[in-house]
């Protein structure tokens, strides 16, 4: 192609130019067979290269009988090695564009509430979200954003959002918080969760925390507390 006045176009690139497609983000769903009334809701996210399976199965550990369970799946999918193999594992977001990745978990998230909720399975009032390692940040990201759409808060050995005090869009959670942490993790040190467990407790008005000997990981104490946590849990 010529220019009018003879001369060739100058070359030029666009770079992260976008379309919008419509995916699908799973879920899956544990009713009560004796439910007859709305019930409290527990929506569990996994971490980084688990999936809803693995944390339904969590989350059927530390729940009272009466909870209904939603456990979300992160939209990102990858390979991840393991012992017997590549396996594929799915994650919630990587330093590439992250405010659309916290964007759409919000949204993932409001879309369920609002169904559930709809469809008369959870009690409005009653929702608890609960959330290991990558999932911990995202879950507060999400508490401080929508602080009236949770009565409570459980983070497992996960960080806090790195723009906690300078995000206008977060407001007061006044929601109960359980933050709890190990001695041996493999990616937080022990100052990391202490200045982590500093900044919670100096923010949000209903907070716990507890320290375990534990690595990266939900081990049996913690589920037991947790346990105990959501069934005494007041309503707000």
């Amino acid at each position: 192609m010529i220019n009018l006045d003879g001369r060739a176009p100058k070359k030029m690139t666009d770079t992260d130019l976008a379309l919008s497609a419509e995916i699908k983000l799973y879920y899956d769903l544990h009713v009560p067979g004796d439910l007859t009334v709305p019930a409290p809701l527990l929506i569990a996210v996994h971490g980084y290269g688990a999936h809803k399976r693995h944390m339904m199965r969590e989350a059927k550990l530390v729940t009272p009988d009466n909870f209904v369970i939603a456990s979300v799946q992160a939209p990102h999918q990858h390979f991840r090695q393991t012992p017997d193999g590549y396996k594929v594992g799915f994650g919630w977001l990587t330093d590439f564009k992250p405010e659309r990745s916290v964007a759409l978990h919000h949204k993932f998230l409001n879309d369920l509430i609002d169904k559930l909720v709809d469809d008369g399975v959870a009690d409005p009032a009653q929702v608890y979200l609960y959330g290991f390692s990558q999932a911990c940040a995202l879950n507060f990201r999400y508490a401080f954003t929508f602080p009236d759409s949770l009565k409570a808060v459980v983070g497992v050995c996960g960080g806090i959002p790195g723009d906690l005090n300078t995000n206008p869009a977060y407001k007061p959670f006044e929601g109960s918080t359980m933050y709890l942490f190990g001695d041996d993790d493999e990616f937080y040190s022990q100052e990391q969760f202490a200045e982590f467990d500093r900044k919670l407790r100096d923010l949000l008005p209903n907070y716990w925390s507890v320290h375990y000997e534990a690595k990266h990981e939900i081990t049996q104490p913690m589920r037991e507390d947790i346990r105990q946590f959501l069934a005494e849990t007041p309503l707000k």
